[in-house]
């Protein structure tokens, strides 16, 4: 029975209804108690989750201080009224603002030059008036500058509503696009324009080619993706010659290009679908080049003739090397910047493609993010990039590509006096069960000894190849600030150390994601970081895979786990066709139709591994509109450990009945939820 306590007072939990459902597959029979809760017609539904709820409320009402102190902290590290770095496209200054006490961004432009007058294009503030969420999806600017086109979401499910505005009358064109994804791209024409569509299951399948001012009954369909293992993308080269079309699965893609100004004209295929061949397509003057893995496991670059871009004529141009990852590549008119990973760290260099000759865009800290910001101009010699670290706040930066001068535009401005050299980051290794080195980037505030009393909070993802991003966070110095120390474990599954890295963290190596995370915990906790009992871990969607996984294998070792938006119920959501993750997730989790992969998957599903034993104190979090993780499956959760767990600690389940996957969408209310979260953290560990 649980037994949570707020002054001396017994609140008792929701107890769930069980109505046991058979599941039967390769001969083994599953009982699903709470198989119920995925009908949302049910009144029971939305009544056990408004009762979860209150008793979340009720059950972190001493926190509440804690929670507005916390608020109040981050909020003023913030800069409420503050704009972007403005990009150039032709003539057009492009930039986004905020202002103080409004939760959305507002985009405008000046023509010319900076001291232009104002322009605005866009203020989401207005456009989310009336909603409890919205999500400006697509934001694309027609080639003459002259027309908006834009999506937005207002309920988190994403499925966004597409429209256009005419930047000179200021009036909306008549046509509105329903249940459109956000990926969309003009025609060189400003007339013609391709957009995807989703199907029931939220998978982009769909590309319509759409002309400004008719009704979209009329748009055309260009392309059908029957296979529900892939997803349909679409957009336009940097040069703007080309439209591509994108085919992907998890481990294959496929490219179709078109001339942008010849919309009428078909698409053609630059090389067909092969199991395992994935490429990414890019153009300058008479050559694709195409970064793949077609034999080259960490990836290389090659080029082939516009003419002939089929596989057999392929050349390459940068060969695959067994001790670097070719992330990607970005070309200009004179220029090829090469991103690449070394060691598990970025690494970027610029290439002149007239002479060969090169430069090392060097990174000064021991682990951090960096990235290609916004470069929508061909004939440049400016590249953008953004730098971030675990003590360096966001900062863009312009490199001349001629001579190799780095000009920082803007560093995010973090109030209150923050100096960065009151904190340290470091990079660290921790031995994994087969003897495998698992980075970890961890930051502190400067002072603390590793005497094993450190509260710490530890967080990993570790799926679909995706790298954790070592970067800041105002809002962590609430943490910080309080001698928490924050680490991330980059753990296989992820792209870190190359490709195999992903590889070795997926399908029937899935369990290397989970060891590792425990490998990194024991580390912290033998190097005098800290202990079980001041150990706190989170983790979000696959992460928060993790998070039941690893509570599942080793409950004692953490003492606090916040698991948001969890995937937890992994044999059954990948069972059922009709959801997002579940045909499109085979090429990254396996299909259970296969009883290896069935067998393998119910192994380690946390949902299907709770057990009558001790639990750590848990927060789980749910959105009602999310479309990638369905709310029951953290519900379900919720229930079938309240039902079995042993122990007196503290369960909660916050469901947000307005959003979906991302939480909140207002900046305030992101706030406010970071703000219950870290309370969560910090009473729990007993701060």
């Amino acid at each position: 029975m649980n037994k949570d306590k707020i002054s001396q007072n017994q609140i008792t939990p929701p107890i769930a209804d069980k109505q046991p459902q058979v599941l039967e597959l390769h001969g083994d029979r599953r009982v699903d108690n709470y198989f119920w809760m995925r009908d949302i017609d049910n009144p029971k539904v939305v009544a056990y989750l408004e009762a979860e709820n209150s008793y979340t409320k009720v059950m972190m009402q001493h926190t509440e201080t804690l929670q507005k102190t916390l608020y109040n902290e981050m909020l003023s590290r913030i800069k409420e009224t503050d704009l972007s770095v403005p990009y150039r496209k032709d003539n057009y200054y492009y930039y986004s603002r905020t202002e103080a006490g409004k939760d959305y961004r507002i985009h405008c432009r000046k023509e010319g030059n900076l001291d232009a007058p104002e322009e605005v294009l866009l203020d989401e503030n207005e456009l989310a008036a009336g909603h409890d969420f919205f999500e400006l999806g697509i934001f694309a600017i027609s080639p003459n500058h002259q027309i908006l086109a834009y999506s937005y979401d207002t309920s988190g499910s994403e499925q966004y509503t597409l429209l256009f505005l005419d930047l000179t009358t200021r009036e909306l064109y008549p046509e509105t696009i329903a249940d459109t994804y956000f990926s969309f791209c003009w025609c060189n024409d400003n007339q013609t324009s391709f957009y995807t569509k989703i199907d029931a299951a939220n998978r982009p399948y769909q590309l319509f080619k759409h002309t400004l001012g008719t009704p979209p009954t009329q748009d055309q369909l260009i392309y059908h993706e029957p296979d529900h293992a892939y997803a349909l993308y679409v957009g336009k080269t940097r040069s703007q010659a080309y439209i591509l079309m994108t085919l992907q699965s998890s481990i294959t893609t496929e490219v179709h290009y078109l001339d942008a100004n010849n919309p009428e004209s078909n698409f053609q295929i630059i090389y067909p679908r092969e199991p395992g061949i994935e490429y990414d397509v890019e153009h300058h003057s008479d050559y694709f080049y195409i970064v793949t893995n077609e034999a080259a496991t960490n990836f290389k670059l090659v080029r082939t003739p516009l003419t002939m871009p089929s596989k057999e004529n392929w050349q390459t141009v940068i060969p695959h090397r067994e001790d670097v990852l070719l992330s990607g590549v970005s070309l200009f008119i004179n220029h090829l910047v090469i991103y690449e990973r070394k060691d598990g760290l970025q690494t970027a260099r610029v290439q002149n493609i007239s002479t060969g000759s090169e430069d090392n865009i060097i990174f000064p800290e021991p682990t951090y993010q960096f990235y290609e910001g916004n470069n929508p101009e061909f004939n440049t010699n400016i590249l953008r990039f953004n730098y971030t670290s675990l003590i360096t706040p966001p900062s863009v930066f312009d490199y001349d590509m001629e001579t190799h001068e780095q000009e920082l535009k803007k560093q995010t401005e973090v109030l209150g006096d923050y100096d960065k050299n009151q904190y340290q980051s470091e990079w660290l290794l921790a031995t994994a069960e087969d003897g495998t080195q698992i980075p970890i980037s961890i930051v502190y505030k400067k002072g603390i000894e590793k005497d094993g009393k450190n509260p710490l909070l530890l967080t990993g993802y570790g799926a679909y190849g995706a790298s954790y991003p070592a970067s800041f966070s105002s809002a962590r110095l609430a943490l910080l600030d309080r001698g928490v120390v924050f680490a991330i474990a980059h753990i296989r599954g992820g792209e870190e150390m190359g490709r195999k890295w992903y590889e070795d963290g997926k399908f029937l190596q899935k369990k290397n994601t989970f060891t590792d995370f425990i490998a990194c915990a024991e580390y912290l906790i033998n190097e005098g970081w800290t202990i079980s009992d001041r150990l706190a871990i989170t983790g979000g969607s696959a992460g928060g895979l993790l998070m039941g996984a690893v509570i599942n294998l080793r409950p004692e070792l953490f003492k606090v786990v916040v698991a948001d938006v969890p995937f937890v119920d992994v044999v059954t959501t990948i069972l059922d066709t009709s959801l997002p993750l579940s045909a499109m997730e085979w090429e990254e989790w396996g299909n259970p139709n296969d009883k290896v992969y069935y067998e393998y998957m119910k192994s380690y599903s946390p949902y299907d591994n709770v057990a009558a034993k001790d639990y750590p104190h848990l927060l789980i979090t749910a959105g009602l509109n999310d479309s990638r993780v369905k709310y029951w499956e953290p519900a379900k959760w919720t229930a079938k450990l309240r039902e079995l767990k042993t122990d007196d600690h503290v369960l909660l389940l916050k469901t947000n009945m307005d959003a979906g996957h991302s939480g909140a969408s207002g900046r305030y209310e992101s706030l406010r939820e970071l703000a219950f979260e870290y309370a969560f953290i910090l009473a729990r560990l007993g701060l």
